[in-house]
């Protein structure tokens, strides 16, 4: 209904109710630049905590007492579905260069059934990795299971249920078991496993905090189109923003941490219509199963992903496109949301008001209030993609031709009836409003200054890559293709997976095409 209005009231407003939508406008705007201006900042906290967190780690590396004494078992779940053999080996390979990958690592190898082929890409490499780590364990999803939705969140449902139960038969403790659930093209570095570990010793009650790090495109993204790396780049610049939450009220993306033990309090991952976007899903469910205990712990290290990227510019743009598609299929989570903030649909059980009386850091008194900036949240995530692109773009020109048409043939409605000419109130809501508009672009540009910075330290100082290799100034080009990413890859998948959710719950899930080279050297 939000992508139906927003084009309705672009289109209407300045005909029906000129006088209505030009409030409505100093209002959208006004939000908009606060929350954008906001992010900036949040922005700017994530990015020097990532940098103190890298340069900590390269002065500190010789002495890792902390972390190689560790007690905890890192499981990590690898749900793929027609991923490159090689991706996946070169994914798994750099967990497996990691200190304690023979001790303290399980990886959790999620293959789908419905995969052509995925018996023998799981054992070639089962075999690859055999002496690797503590335990490699090998799920298969069945398909079609009745009420499931597929995807990521589905397949990782099963892994963790599955690979739990078998973790604990093989005699691990499961209050020191670590589920991180990974992408099959996440790059997960040392540090973040060693920052993890320190969050989780330093936490009041561990177990109520879902784990969460930045995101970061540095692997191949001089490969793609620019506008596909431009939209990587706000997207990572984004989940890095939300991270910085006092409250600990924050989202994880695509790659995540959380302990078995809160895992089995909250029932595992949802595999319904409800939960296609199973990252923000996840920490949705835990905050409202656990009436607001459970709480988002950033940690400030990078995972570093690939662009999307197939052979072809024109191929590589609709892969890009198809993935996004994806992605706003969340939207779902809005309804969640608005239900279980209000109470509708909330299983009440001796064990959730159990886990009420129990204390946390971040526990507050006014859960109301926790419930409310929650949705706020979730609205910002979902509502602003599906009409910032039409009233960003168009309702100030629009409004321009309606109200002042460039000639008399062309004039829609009568100026006795235009309010900006007829009354001083609402002409000065006009300019104020126009004025707005021209600073609301400011708060990107110092969004992406920022990340230039950032994404210039996290190459040299944790990726160890020469100047050559990083972003040079001279990639600010990039910036040329802004629109076009913005249109392509957020206004319109976002307005048709909101459109979607009117009449269609479950969308057919699609898996963007990835290529990926391996190297032949280890």
């Amino acid at each position: 209904m939000v992508a139906i209005s927003s084009i309705l009231l672009l289109l209407l407003g300045p005909l029906i109710m000129p006088r209505f939508y030009l409030g409505f406008l100093l209002v959208y705007f006004t939000c908009f630049l606060y929350s954008q201006i906001n992010l900036v900042f949040k922005l700017w906290i994530t990015s020097a905590a990532m940098i103190k967190r890298i340069r900590n780690w390269n002065l500190s590396q010789p002495s890792l007492s902390h972390y190689e004494g560790s007690e905890l078992i890192h499981a990590f779940i690898v749900p793929n579905y027609a991923e490159p053999e090689a991706l996946l080996r070169d994914t798994v390979k750099r967990l497996a260069n990691h200190r304690n990958a023979q001790t303290n690592y399980v990886i959790i190898l999620a293959m789908e059934a419905s995969e052509q082929g995925h018996k023998a890409k799981a054992e070639s490499l089962a075999e690859y990795f055999r002496d690797s780590f503590l335990h490699f364990i090998i799920t298969v999803h069945p398909a079609d299971i009745p009420g499931e939705s597929r995807g990521k969140g589905s397949n990782v449902s099963y892994a963790a249920r599955v690979a739990c139960s078998e973790m604990v038969r093989r005699g691990l403790d499961r209050r020191r078991i670590m589920l991180t659930i990974s992408d099959s093209d996440s790059s997960i570095p040392e540090l973040y496993v060693s920052e993890l570990e320190k969050a989780f010793h330093q936490a009041d009650d561990p177990h109520f905090l879902l784990y969460a790090p930045p995101i970061f495109f540095s692997r191949n993204c001089f490969d793609v189109p620019a506008a596909v790396r431009m939209t990587d780049i706000t997207w990572s610049a984004m989940v890095m923003a939300n991270l910085s939450n006092s409250r600990g009220i924050g989202f994880p993306c695509s790659t995540y941490s959380v302990s078995q033990v809160l895992a089995e309090r909250v029932g595992f991952w949802d595999t319904d219509a409800d939960s296609v976007g199973e990252d923000m899903h996840m920490m949705l469910k835990c905050f409202f199963k656990t009436d607001g205990m459970a709480r988002c712990q950033p940690i400030f290290v990078p995972i570093n992903l690939t662009n999307v990227q197939t052979n072809g510019y024109l191929s590589n743009m609709h892969a890009r496109y198809v993935q996004a598609s994806r992605h706003y299929n969340g939207i779902a989570d809005v309804s969640y949301t608005l239900r279980n903030a209000f109470g509708f649909g909330r299983e009440v059980s001796m064990e959730s008001v159990m886990a009420v009386k129990k204390t946390s850091a971040y526990a507050s008194p006014t859960f109301w209030i926790d419930k409310l900036i929650i949705c706020i949240k979730v609205f910002e995530a979902h509502m602003i993609p599906v009409t910032s692109g039409w009233l960003m773009f168009a309702a100030v020109p629009l409004m321009q031709f309606v109200m002042f048409p460039p000639h008399s043939m062309v004039a829609i409605i009568d100026p006795s009836d235009n309010p900006i000419l007829t009354s001083d109130f609402y002409a000065t809501l006009w300019n104020i409003v126009k004025i707005i508009t021209i600073f609301l672009p400011f708060p990107l540009f110092a969004t992406l200054a920022i990340y230039e910075h950032l994404h210039r330290v996290v190459d040299r100082e944790l990726y160890r890559k020469a100047k050559s290799e990083s972003r040079t100034w001279r990639n600010c080009a990039d910036y040329i293709s802004l629109p076009i990413a913005a249109w392509m890859f957020m206004t319109i998948p976002s307005t048709i997976a909101a459109l979607k959710r009117l009449y269609k719950t479950n969308d057919q899930y699609i898996v963007a095409e990835k290529f990926f080279k391996e190297e032949t050297s280890d």
